[in-house]
């Protein structure tokens, strides 16, 4: 076994598929497009504020047609869907230049990796796409907007997954205990990931981070247990008082 960050830390994710060979392959994989780019950008933030919130895309890459953001979130909060499609939104809004032309220039593609199965069971896929296409009557897609939204869940992996993402959620299941089988490394495609996030390959700097956003996800995980339970005790008092 290999002893590895695993990949639900955004630290690790990152830093590996931020490397602009990982990034492109994962997204053919996932939206069946093959994009040519020049950089992949962490922390990514656009130049003027789109909307009363201001955002920043953990990987963002774009060439001529496509707009590309994947992110990666360890758990599932009260706002994910919304949030997300407000990340996709404002994607799509920031190419609008003025009000007389209100081209999308480039289609928008967005990935959004789930690293931990939401506790109240929201979602029960592997794989979920939000598609924004037009059809017509009887169900047929115009192809007028490419845009999509995409989510991914590694723990719900399963037969009916699409071959060419179910290898990278099985990686990224994999990795969340901290060791990746030695197989792994053989596979062309992914020995890259496997030596990025190996334990002695992580900086004190990358170690730190990773650090601080375990903790983060730690106080998180107890303020939803204290709430979880603060709730049960007054639902309890309730039944007891209207018994």
């Amino acid at each position: 076994m290999i002893e590895v960050i695993p990949l639900k830390y955004g630290v690790a994710f990152k830093k590996a598929f931020g490397k602009k060979e990982i990034f492109t392959s994962f997204v053919k994989d996932v939206i069946g497009v093959k994009i040519k780019i020049d950089e992949v950008h962490q922390e990514y933030e656009y130049k003027e504020r789109i909307g009363k919130v201001a955002i920043k895309y953990d990987l963002f890459a774009e060439d001529k047609d496509n707009r590309i953001i994947i992110e990666v979130q360890q758990l599932k909060e009260g706002d994910f869907f919304d949030r997300f499609m407000y990340y996709h939104i404002i994607s799509m809004a920031e190419q609008v230049s003025n009000y007389i032309d209100y081209r999308f220039t480039r289609n928008v593609y967005t990935i959004v990796v789930l690293t931990s199965v939401p506790r109240d069971k929201s979602i029960k896929f592997s794989m979920g796409i939000a598609d924004m296409d037009v059809k017509d009557e009887e169900g047929k897609k115009q192809d007028i907007y490419k845009h999509k939204l995409i989510f991914l869940e590694p723990r719900l992996v399963n037969k009916k997954t699409p071959e060419p993402v179910k290898k990278w959620l099985e990686l990224i299941k994999d990795s969340l205990d901290g060791t990746l089988d030695e197989e792994w490394s053989k596979i062309k495609e992914f020995k890259k990931i496997v030596e990025e996030i190996k334990v002695d390959k992580i900086s004190p700097e990358e170690l730190a981070r990773i650090k601080d956003e375990a903790a983060w996800e730690k106080v998180k995980k107890s303020e939803f247990e204290k709430g979880k339970e603060e709730g049960i005790q007054e639902g309890i008092q309730k039944g007891i008082q209207e018994g």
